[in-house]
């Protein structure tokens, strides 16, 4: 990979809209509750609307909008989900349960900017490669990662189920000409350890195209890391629970992180 082709754009900050039964919660315990863990762990920030325009508000370009229902096959907020998106005049990422084709284009109708595609891209592999091929940047490919005695394995519906190994299935989505990843060490979403850096750096070396950091973020210092990565590939970070607990503010995270390069 030619690192002088990487960072011509701005590293960005994905801050997200983590919703169960219609809430805007907390990553750590809506990631939690979709594991069935114990619903005394509910911690609501307010509505998606409210808080996707709390993001705005703060500067951010991008917003992540994950709903946890879906992914872990529990219902849909779709329609929560168009709401976001009419309410904000800013871009917007969308993952969660996003598995076969009337529920992409459902999602796609919302005028959203960019889908994740995680299950589908194990489970559906030929389905998922006409979904590259037509959509193209609209499409990122979530790798949820877990570091097994086998090596990386990617999990899937919710994390709860391992499925392929990380390098094979990544290797066949370049060669389907996806144009983007969301690498998240599943240990650490939500759990505010650092992101996996060792992850993302080999990541990076087996792809040419650009990475976002899916989770652990837990410092401006982690920040400040993932920036320098971006002439690697790493492009941008999802900001969860470290947002949502008040650890980091969104307005220091753009400014560590979108500091003019020399």
């Amino acid at each position: 990979m030619d690192a002088s082709t990487m960072n011509k754009e701005p590293f960005e900050i994905f801050p997200s809209v983590d919703i169960v039964d219609g809430v805007a919660m907390t990553s750590n315990s809506a990631i939690r509750l979709t594991r069935g863990e114990s619903p005394t762990l509910r911690r609501p920030l307010g509505t998606p609307v409210e808080v996707a325009l709390a993001w705005q508000n703060a500067g951010a370009k991008w917003i992540h909008v994950v709903d946890l229902d879906a992914a872990s096959g529990r219902g849909s907020n779709s329609h929560l989900i168009a709401d976001v998106i009419a309410a904000v005049d800013i871009n917007v990422q969308i993952c969660g349960g996003i598995r076969d084709e009337v529920i992409l284009n459902r999602i796609l109708a919302t005028g959203c900017q960019r889908v994740n595609l995680g299950t589908a891209a194990l489970e559906k592999p030929d389905w998922c490669a006409r979904a590259i091929a037509e959509h193209g940047d609209k499409i990122a490919i979530a790798l949820d990662v877990k570091s097994t005695s086998e090596g990386y394995q990617l999990a899937t519906h919710g994390w709860n189920v391992s499925n392929g190994n990380l390098w094979d299935v990544l290797e066949r989505l370049d060669k389907q000409g996806c144009q983007r990843y969301v690498v998240t060490d599943v240990e650490r979403g939500g759990m505010m350890s650092s992101p996996n850096f060792t992850l993302l750096r080999e990541v990076c070396a087996q792809t040419s195209s650009p990475v976002i950091a899916g989770g652990g973020v837990s410092s401006l210092n982690d920040l400040r890391a993932l920036a320098d990565m971006s002439t690697l590939g790493v492009e941008g970070a999802i900001l969860g629970q470290a947002l949502h607990i008040g650890l980091i503010s969104l307005e220091d995270a753009l400014a560590v992180t979108q500091l003019p390069k020399d």
